[in-house]
């Protein structure tokens, strides 16, 4: 007989090894979802404002944390391009990595931010954050025809989409200079991709949505053309080692990519 009661397994996190995305989108309201978009919205407002410093998936920090390697390869290419940086951030909500990483930016450095996202995010933003230099479209060719991007940044978002691997042959025909991979989700081992559903913490927001868990050899295909500068861990602690249903089994990880 046990003295000790079993620790109760956490109920957040990334569970189950899913065939099909149907089956999940009926249990979750994904990012769209209003609530999230307006807690979202008001602690990015906060920050806008300079009432809080740092934001990041709608929670507010006292302190913020630098994405070092991002800001290094953003600045690389800003060099590399006559100190111009103009970045479409795809999926980049109402601005959270601009607004973590524009005060290392030189001001020397002619820069332009455009956000590409859902349309009601896209609405939110023009409202309340657009200025000279943020601006917010609805899709990547909209960004471009209004201002050609030389890198793209794809921040923990590929991972959310219903079929990331179309995308990814997708944006091939923009042909990106600079493609900047950030906190992306890939299982361990050679093995395929796994769609799992991610059980949000509430005290960041309720919420449940499908999630995939990259092969990482099979996600670095698309990228043929391109050299891989540089490879680097997610700057969130925590997102180094990943479980899948109480079992360490992914990590999150980015990559700078080079076109040849």
């Amino acid at each position: 007989m046990s003295f000790f009661k079993p620790k109760k397994k956490n109920p957040y996190g990334w569970f189950g090894d899913y065939k099909k995305w149907e089956a999940l989108t009926a249990l979750s309201g994904g990012y769209e979802a209003e609530p999230i978009l307006e807690k979202t919205k008001n602690a990015l407002l906060k920050v806008k404002n300079g009432e809080a410093v740092y934001e990041r998936d709608s929670v507010l920090f006292d302190q913020k944390i630098y994405p070092y390697s991002v800001i290094s390869a953003l600045l690389y290419a800003a060099i590399e391009c006559g100190n111009e940086l103009n970045v479409i951030d795809f999926g980049g909500s109402l601005g959270s990595t601009y607004y973590q990483v524009k005060d290392v930016v030189p001001q020397n450095v002619r820069l332009h931010w455009s956000v590409v996202e859902q349309e009601s995010y896209v609405r939110c933003g023009q409202a309340h954050f657009e200025d000279e230099i943020l601006k917010f479209h609805f899709t990547i060719e909209e960004s471009m025809a209004a201002q050609k991007a030389n890198v793209l940044l794809l921040s923990s978002v590929v991972q959310y989409l219903e079929k990331p691997h179309d995308f990814l042959e997708e944006i091939k025909k923009y042909n990106f200079k600079y493609i900047l991979v950030d906190r992306t989700a890939f299982i361990k081992g050679d093995r395929a991709d796994r769609l799992t559903l991610q059980v949000v913490p509430p005290e960041i927001y309720e919420a449940h949505y499908p999630a995939w868990f990259f092969n990482e050899k099979r996600f670095l295909a698309h990228f043929e053309g391109y050299e891989i500068k540089m490879e680097f861990e997610s700057f969130v602690a925590g997102e180094q080692e990943m479980e899948i249903d109480h079992v360490k089994a992914g990590y999150d990880k980015g990559f700078f990519l080079i076109k040849k």
